[in-house]
Protein backbone atom coordinates (compact mmCIF):
# COMPACT_ATOMS: atom_id res chain seq x y z
CA UNK A 1 0.00 0.00 0.00
CA UNK A 2 1.41 3.40 -0.88
CA UNK A 3 0.86 6.51 1.27
CA UNK A 4 -0.91 9.38 -0.65
CA UNK A 5 1.19 12.17 0.48
CA UNK A 6 -0.68 15.12 -1.98
CA UNK A 7 -4.09 15.07 -3.39
CA UNK A 8 -4.48 16.09 -7.12
CA UNK A 9 -8.14 17.32 -7.75
CA UNK A 10 -7.49 19.05 -11.62
CA UNK A 11 -9.12 22.33 -11.90
CA UNK A 12 -11.15 22.41 -8.08
CA UNK A 13 -9.72 25.52 -5.87
CA UNK A 14 -7.39 24.56 -3.46
CA UNK A 15 -7.18 26.64 -0.50
CA UNK A 16 -4.70 25.18 1.44
CA UNK A 17 -2.68 22.16 2.24
CA UNK A 18 -2.02 21.61 6.50
CA UNK A 19 0.27 19.40 7.58
CA UNK A 20 -1.89 16.35 7.14
CA UNK A 21 -5.31 17.12 5.89
CA UNK A 22 -5.39 19.54 1.89
CA UNK A 23 -8.98 22.00 1.66
CA UNK A 24 -11.06 22.66 -1.14
CA UNK A 25 -13.66 25.00 -2.39
CA UNK A 26 -16.73 23.12 -3.32
CA UNK A 27 -19.72 25.78 -4.01
CA UNK A 28 -20.90 26.68 -0.33
CA UNK A 29 -18.87 23.66 0.95
CA UNK A 30 -15.36 23.03 2.14
CA UNK A 31 -13.76 19.41 1.02
CA UNK A 32 -11.46 18.31 3.94
CA UNK A 33 -9.22 15.20 2.73
CA UNK A 34 -7.02 13.51 5.31
CA UNK A 35 -3.44 12.72 3.30
CA UNK A 36 -1.22 10.13 4.72
CA UNK A 37 1.43 12.70 5.30
CA UNK A 38 2.51 12.84 9.42
CA UNK A 39 4.03 15.60 11.36
CA UNK A 40 6.47 15.78 14.15
CA UNK A 41 8.09 18.95 15.70
CA UNK A 42 5.97 20.68 13.72
CA UNK A 43 7.71 19.37 10.47
CA UNK A 44 5.96 17.10 7.84
CA UNK A 45 8.49 14.38 7.41
CA UNK A 46 9.47 13.00 4.06
CA UNK A 47 7.23 9.19 4.65
CA UNK A 48 3.93 9.19 5.08
CA UNK A 49 2.12 6.37 6.98
CA UNK A 50 -0.10 4.33 4.30
CA UNK A 51 -3.73 4.75 5.39
CA UNK A 52 -3.67 7.06 8.37
CA UNK A 53 -5.49 9.32 6.32
CA UNK A 54 -8.49 6.95 6.16
CA UNK A 55 -7.88 6.16 10.19
CA UNK A 56 -8.03 9.56 11.26
CA UNK A 57 -11.18 10.20 8.74
CA UNK A 58 -13.17 7.05 10.52
CA UNK A 59 -12.46 7.65 13.90
CA UNK A 60 -13.34 11.01 13.67
CA UNK A 61 -16.74 10.08 12.00
CA UNK A 62 -17.30 7.95 14.86
CA UNK A 63 -16.48 10.94 16.97
CA UNK A 64 -18.91 13.11 15.44
CA UNK A 65 -21.72 10.88 15.77
CA UNK A 66 -21.14 9.78 19.48
CA UNK A 67 -21.13 13.28 20.46
CA UNK A 68 -23.38 14.72 18.14
CA UNK A 69 -26.42 15.47 21.33
CA UNK A 70 -23.52 17.45 23.06
CA UNK A 71 -22.44 19.45 20.07
CA UNK A 72 -23.57 20.14 16.27
CA UNK A 73 -20.72 19.61 13.86
CA UNK A 74 -19.43 20.66 10.59
CA UNK A 75 -20.46 16.91 8.80
CA UNK A 76 -22.10 17.48 5.79
CA UNK A 77 -21.40 13.58 4.45
CA UNK A 78 -18.61 11.29 3.97
CA UNK A 79 -20.13 9.38 1.30
CA UNK A 80 -18.67 10.10 -1.79
CA UNK A 81 -21.24 9.00 -4.16
CA UNK A 82 -23.32 12.21 -2.18
CA UNK A 83 -20.70 14.28 -2.94
CA UNK A 84 -21.36 16.68 -6.40
CA UNK A 85 -20.56 15.02 -9.77
CA UNK A 86 -17.14 16.82 -10.71
CA UNK A 87 -15.36 15.14 -7.59
CA UNK A 88 -16.53 11.55 -8.39
CA UNK A 89 -14.03 11.42 -10.99
CA UNK A 90 -11.66 11.32 -8.01
CA UNK A 91 -13.18 8.67 -6.33
CA UNK A 92 -9.81 6.70 -5.55
CA UNK A 93 -8.35 9.74 -4.05
CA UNK A 94 -11.31 10.07 -1.61
CA UNK A 95 -13.13 7.14 -0.61
CA UNK A 96 -12.50 6.79 3.42
CA UNK A 97 -10.49 9.91 4.23
CA UNK A 98 -12.25 12.37 3.05
CA UNK A 99 -15.44 14.65 4.25
CA UNK A 100 -17.80 17.57 2.61
CA UNK A 101 -18.53 20.06 5.51
CA UNK A 102 -19.92 22.87 6.05
CA UNK A 103 -17.89 26.37 5.92
CA UNK A 104 -17.59 28.20 9.61
CA UNK A 105 -15.72 30.77 10.51
CA UNK A 106 -13.10 29.59 12.82
CA UNK A 107 -12.48 30.74 16.12
CA UNK A 108 -8.59 31.28 15.91
CA UNK A 109 -8.03 29.13 19.14
CA UNK A 110 -7.54 25.59 20.11
CA UNK A 111 -9.45 24.34 22.68
CA UNK A 112 -7.21 22.06 24.97
CA UNK A 113 -8.73 19.80 27.50
CA UNK A 114 -6.20 18.31 29.75
CA UNK A 115 -7.48 15.63 32.54
CA UNK A 116 -4.00 14.43 33.04
CA UNK A 117 -0.13 15.76 33.48
CA UNK A 118 1.62 15.26 30.41
CA UNK A 119 3.28 16.85 27.10
CA UNK A 120 4.06 20.71 28.05
CA UNK A 121 1.85 20.56 31.18
CA UNK A 122 3.95 18.40 32.69
CA UNK A 123 7.10 20.50 31.75
CA UNK A 124 5.69 23.55 33.50
CA UNK A 125 4.33 22.03 36.27
CA UNK A 126 8.20 20.38 37.27
CA UNK A 127 9.27 24.54 36.49
CA UNK A 128 6.27 26.41 38.42
CA UNK A 129 3.43 24.08 39.94
CA UNK A 130 1.41 25.27 37.14
CA UNK A 131 -0.49 24.24 33.78
CA UNK A 132 -1.24 27.04 31.56
CA UNK A 133 -0.74 29.52 34.66
CA UNK A 134 -3.26 27.64 36.52
CA UNK A 135 -2.07 26.42 39.94
CA UNK A 136 -1.90 22.46 40.77
CA UNK A 137 -1.46 20.95 43.95
CA UNK A 138 2.11 19.61 44.77
CA UNK A 139 3.23 16.33 44.74
CA UNK A 140 1.72 15.45 41.34
CA UNK A 141 3.92 13.04 38.89
CA UNK A 142 3.95 12.87 34.86
CA UNK A 143 1.30 10.92 34.23
CA UNK A 144 -0.64 11.66 37.50
CA UNK A 145 -4.48 12.67 36.89
CA UNK A 146 -5.46 16.34 37.49
CA UNK A 147 -7.90 17.23 40.19
CA UNK A 148 -10.51 18.05 37.83
CA UNK A 149 -10.28 18.54 33.56
CA UNK A 150 -8.37 21.64 32.88
CA UNK A 151 -9.16 23.98 29.62
CA UNK A 152 -5.99 25.63 28.52
CA UNK A 153 -6.59 27.36 25.04
CA UNK A 154 -3.58 28.10 22.79
CA UNK A 155 -3.08 30.36 19.89
CA UNK A 156 -3.11 28.64 16.63
CA UNK A 157 -0.10 28.90 14.50
CA UNK A 158 -0.48 29.84 10.98
CA UNK A 159 2.73 29.37 9.93
CA UNK A 160 3.13 26.11 10.95
CA UNK A 161 5.25 26.80 14.32
CA UNK A 162 4.57 25.81 17.74
CA UNK A 163 0.94 27.28 19.17
CA UNK A 164 1.39 29.07 22.27
CA UNK A 165 -0.71 28.66 25.78
CA UNK A 166 -2.67 31.50 26.35
CA UNK A 167 -5.02 31.92 29.82
CA UNK A 168 -8.60 32.26 29.32
CA UNK A 169 -8.55 36.22 29.85
CA UNK A 170 -6.46 36.55 27.00
CA UNK A 171 -8.61 33.95 24.80
CA UNK A 172 -11.73 36.46 26.06
CA UNK A 173 -9.91 39.23 24.60
CA UNK A 174 -9.21 37.51 21.52
CA UNK A 175 -12.66 35.96 20.87
CA UNK A 176 -14.92 37.94 23.01
CA UNK A 177 -16.24 36.42 26.62
CA UNK A 178 -19.67 35.18 26.11
CA UNK A 179 -17.77 32.64 23.24
CA UNK A 180 -14.72 32.40 25.59
CA UNK A 181 -17.13 30.63 28.01
CA UNK A 182 -19.17 28.79 26.05
CA UNK A 183 -15.82 27.08 23.88
CA UNK A 184 -14.89 26.02 27.54
CA UNK A 185 -18.02 24.53 28.43
CA UNK A 186 -18.24 22.55 25.23
CA UNK A 187 -14.44 21.49 25.81
CA UNK A 188 -14.71 19.75 28.34
CA UNK A 189 -18.08 18.81 28.59
CA UNK A 190 -16.57 16.69 25.20
CA UNK A 191 -13.79 15.71 26.87
CA UNK A 192 -15.98 14.19 29.54
CA UNK A 193 -17.56 11.94 27.70
CA UNK A 194 -15.07 11.56 25.40
CA UNK A 195 -12.74 10.26 28.18
CA UNK A 196 -15.83 8.00 29.69
CA UNK A 197 -15.76 6.20 26.18
CA UNK A 198 -12.12 5.61 26.46
CA UNK A 199 -12.14 4.03 29.54
CA UNK A 200 -15.26 1.73 28.80
CA UNK A 201 -12.40 0.75 25.90
CA UNK A 202 -9.89 0.20 28.47
CA UNK A 203 -7.75 3.21 27.36
CA UNK A 204 -7.43 6.79 29.27
CA UNK A 205 -7.90 10.42 27.47
CA UNK A 206 -4.99 12.05 28.59
CA UNK A 207 -5.49 15.27 27.03
CA UNK A 208 -6.80 16.56 23.57
CA UNK A 209 -7.66 19.52 21.58
CA UNK A 210 -10.73 20.45 19.75
CA UNK A 211 -11.08 23.40 16.77
CA UNK A 212 -14.58 25.23 16.88
CA UNK A 213 -16.09 27.35 13.85
CA UNK A 214 -19.38 29.81 13.99
CA UNK A 215 -22.05 29.62 11.77
CA UNK A 216 -25.51 31.67 11.16
CA UNK A 217 -26.92 28.71 13.33
CA UNK A 218 -24.56 28.92 16.42
CA UNK A 219 -21.29 26.96 17.32
CA UNK A 220 -20.18 24.28 15.61
CA UNK A 221 -17.40 21.04 16.43
CA UNK A 222 -14.74 21.24 13.16
CA UNK A 223 -11.58 19.65 11.82
CA UNK A 224 -10.43 16.40 13.32
CA UNK A 225 -11.68 15.23 17.02
CA UNK A 226 -10.42 12.77 19.10
CA UNK A 227 -7.63 11.14 16.71
CA UNK A 228 -3.90 9.72 17.90
CA UNK A 229 -2.97 12.97 15.99
CA UNK A 230 -4.82 15.21 18.18
CA UNK A 231 -5.17 13.23 21.60
CA UNK A 232 -3.05 11.14 24.42
CA UNK A 233 -4.85 7.91 24.36
CA UNK A 234 -2.54 5.74 26.72
CA UNK A 235 -3.50 2.19 27.33
CA UNK A 236 -5.30 1.78 30.77
CA UNK A 237 -3.57 -1.22 32.18
CA UNK A 238 -0.38 -0.30 31.84
CA UNK A 239 -0.96 3.49 33.44
CA UNK A 240 1.96 3.91 36.11
CA UNK A 241 2.18 7.61 36.94
CA UNK A 242 5.94 8.93 37.39
CA UNK A 243 7.19 8.44 33.88
CA UNK A 244 6.01 8.32 29.47
CA UNK A 245 2.89 6.44 29.54
CA UNK A 246 2.28 3.64 26.39
CA UNK A 247 0.80 5.28 23.99
CA UNK A 248 -1.69 5.78 20.89
CA UNK A 249 -0.08 8.67 19.19
CA UNK A 250 2.86 9.84 17.52
CA UNK A 251 5.24 9.21 20.45
CA UNK A 252 6.87 6.34 18.51
CA UNK A 253 7.30 8.67 15.85
CA UNK A 254 8.76 11.20 18.18
CA UNK A 255 11.06 8.39 20.08
CA UNK A 256 12.74 7.48 16.31
CA UNK A 257 13.45 10.93 15.52
CA UNK A 258 15.15 11.91 19.02
CA UNK A 259 17.07 8.86 18.57
CA UNK A 260 18.67 9.75 15.37
CA UNK A 261 19.52 13.04 16.62
CA UNK A 262 18.02 15.20 14.25
CA UNK A 263 17.93 19.08 14.80
CA UNK A 264 14.62 19.40 14.38
CA UNK A 265 15.34 21.81 11.56
CA UNK A 266 14.09 21.51 7.64
CA UNK A 267 14.22 19.13 5.90
CA UNK A 268 12.67 16.36 7.96
CA UNK A 269 14.33 13.07 7.35
CA UNK A 270 12.23 10.40 6.07
CA UNK A 271 10.97 7.07 8.37
CA UNK A 272 12.58 3.26 7.91
CA UNK A 273 9.99 0.85 7.18
CA UNK A 274 9.72 -0.80 10.97
CA UNK A 275 8.79 2.64 12.74
CA UNK A 276 6.13 3.14 9.70
CA UNK A 277 4.61 -0.53 9.85
CA UNK A 278 4.73 -0.07 14.24
CA UNK A 279 2.94 3.74 13.41
CA UNK A 280 0.22 2.17 11.21
CA UNK A 281 -0.11 -0.80 13.75
CA UNK A 282 -0.62 1.87 16.27
CA UNK A 283 -3.28 3.91 14.38
CA UNK A 284 -5.02 0.69 13.46
CA UNK A 285 -5.29 -0.66 16.92
CA UNK A 286 -6.48 3.16 18.21
CA UNK A 287 -9.33 2.99 15.98
CA UNK A 288 -10.06 -0.77 16.83
CA UNK A 289 -10.01 -0.29 20.42
CA UNK A 290 -11.90 3.20 20.17
CA UNK A 291 -15.07 1.80 17.91
CA UNK A 292 -15.32 -2.02 18.12
CA UNK A 293 -14.76 -2.29 14.46
CA UNK A 294 -11.73 -3.53 12.41
CA UNK A 295 -10.85 -1.23 9.38
CA UNK A 296 -9.45 -2.77 6.24
CA UNK A 297 -7.28 -0.26 4.28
Amino acid sequence: MTALLTTNLGDLPLLGRGKVRDLYAIGDALLLVATDRISAFDHVLATGIPGKGKILTQISLFWFDLLSELVPNHLITADVAQYPVPLHPYADQLEGRSMLVKRASMFPIECVARGYLAGSGWKEYQTSGTVCGLSLPAGLKDGSPLPEPLFTPATKSQDGAHDENISFAAAGKLIGLADALELRRLTLAIYTRAAQHAESRGLILADTKFEFGKTPDGIILADEVLTPDSSRFWEGSAWNPGGPQPSFDKQFVRDYLESIHWNKQAPAPGLPDHVVERTQAKYLEAFRRLTGRKLIL
